[in-house]
């Protein structure tokens, strides 16, 4: 078998919603791109709502929310006739976390989504922007910031961002996770009009994720590093044929008009990041924390007899699995993701004697459970994995959210 990954188990927030006929809800049909204007049903029938610590949810109960920014934004397109709600991000902190005098490295230009994913996380943090992922995971390694912020999964590319491969080879843990709805916008220099658009730019997967609405609109596409560098190179190039897609911060950032909302092809459009350290853990959980545990699980065959084995192991003692992935990288054929396809995963192993090593495995197993590391369940359930696998590796344990933060 060749290059091969799943994942089972997801929590409904990462999932695309169902129709229930028993319900008043039904699925809308997949929009393009939508004006400013807010509409209340919600996002694929989830409504807005404030969480305990002032975050704005996507994971409500039908409370009402408007846009009430009192912006003027009656003039921007309305392509398909899809409303949706537009929350706005308060200080407060997810999973009550507090971010004063910490410094997070992510990848982009001031403006990108990993940026307000971090500020989201950690209110009043400092961030670091950096060129590539692996620059932010070796400033953190290197000590030079506090953490590192990683997307790692979306709704409309699974986990083809494969940045878990990335994180393998580092020694840090995962102290934090935070879910972000990922609402993409047409931006130009002020006082273009859409007509006047004849290219646009942006990151390679968010001009993919926005595929529908570019094509009804007729423009040429040129892939950047990341949607906050097109908005900089936009706006320092004072481009006047060309649009950009990012977020709608970044359009009160650099100052530019927002032509269009809500440009991605499917409506619910969730990206998960991780926040990593370095080891021991900053974050201290208490016994009673509703928690999620991250682990890779290595092996070199009988693939299938190994999944089923860590299913029991979780099964056995009721332990709810919120991931699994299955990463099959044999010699020859297929093909995806950010290991190549016939290549082995290569995995930091901490617990070496002497300097970490990196170790090549052809067979990896990423896992998610409920549950602190800590909990004698999961170690129990660790203990009995180690005793199958060639190696496992927690990758940490932190506060599990399942809220959905918006920028809006």
């Amino acid at each position: 078998m060749a290059y091969t990954s799943s994942s089972l188990h997801l929590h409904k927030h990462l999932l695309l919603p169902k129709t229930n006929p028993s319900s008043s809800y039904s699925r809308p049909p997949p929009p393009s791109f939508v004006a400013a204007a807010a509409k209340i049903n919600g996002v694929n029938g989830h409504s807005s709502k404030k969480s305990p610590n002032g975050k704005a949810q996507i994971n409500g109960d039908g409370k009402k929310g408007a846009n009430g920014s009192g912006r003027k934004k009656a003039a921007a397109q309305h392509i398909n006739g899809n409303d949706r709600i537009h929350l706005s991000v308060s200080t407060g902190g997810a999973g009550g976390q507090d971010g004063f005098g910490l410094r997070v490295a992510f990848q982009g230009a001031p403006g990108a989504y990993s940026e307000f994913a971090a500020k989201t996380a950690l209110p009043g943090c400092d961030t670091v922007p950096c060129r590539a992922f692996a620059d932010a995971l070796a400033a953190v390694d290197g000590g030079a910031v506090d953490r590192a912020i990683l997307p790692v999964e979306s709704t409309m590319e699974g986990t083809a961002l494969r940045n878990y491969d990335l994180l393998l080879r580092h020694d840090l843990v995962v102290v934090q996770e935070i879910n972000l709805f990922v609402h993409y916008c047409l931006l130009a220099m002020p006082g273009v009009r859409a007509a006047e658009v004849r290219r646009v730019i942006s990151h390679p997967m968010a001009l993919a994720h926005c595929g529908r609405a570019l094509a009804r609109l007729g423009v040429d596409r040129e892939p950047v590093e990341d949607t906050a560098g097109a908005v900089e190179m936009l706006r320092s190039n004072r481009m006047l044929d060309t649009a950009a897609i990012a977020s709608p911060r970044a359009a009160d950032l650099y100052g530019l008009d927002v032509l269009a909302h809500g440009l991605q092809d499917e409506s619910w459009n969730v990206t998960r990041f991780l926040l990593l350290s370095k080891p021991p853990s900053p974050v201290t959980l208490p016994m009673d924390a509703d928690a999620k545990t991250s682990m890779v699980v290595a092996h070199r065959g009988g693939s299938m007899m190994v999944v089923l084995k860590v299913l029991s192991a979780f099964s056995s003692r009721n332990i709810n699995l919120t991931k699994l992935e299955v990463i099959n990288n044999n010699d020859g054929g297929g093909g995806g993701g950010g290991a190549a396809a016939g290549h082995p995963v290569m995995i930091l192993d901490t617990s070496a004697r002497g300097a970490p090593t990196l170790r090549a495995f052809p067979h990896v197993l990423y896992v998610d459970c409920e549950g602190a590391s800590h909990d004698p369940r999961v170690l129990d359930a660790i203990k009995e994995i180690e005793r199958f696998a060639v190696f496992v590796r927690v990758l940490g344990c932190y506060a599990a959210d399942s809220n959905v933060y918006d920028l809006q």
